[in-house]
């Protein structure tokens, strides 16, 4: 039996920096992520998107901004 997977989703880090602020879990620095993701369909790029997101760089836990 052969599975063949024809849609594909990457996502690489473009750039680190730090935040202003604290966790308000752990109370640790927070941290900014610029994140591509790309998605593929047969080896063809079909869809990009830049996304920031926060992360602690304490407790790992992804943070959202409101």
């Amino acid at each position: 039996m052969c599975l063949v997977f024809v849609c594909d989703e990457d996502e690489r880090v473009l750039q680190r920096q730090a935040a202003p602020g604290a966790c308000p879990y752990c109370g640790g620095m927070v941290q900014a992520l610029d994140v591509e993701s790309q998605w593929r369909f047969c080896f063809l790029p079909l869809y990009f998107k830049t996304k920031r997101r926060y992360y602690c760089t304490l407790c790992t836990r992804r943070l959202i901004v409101q």
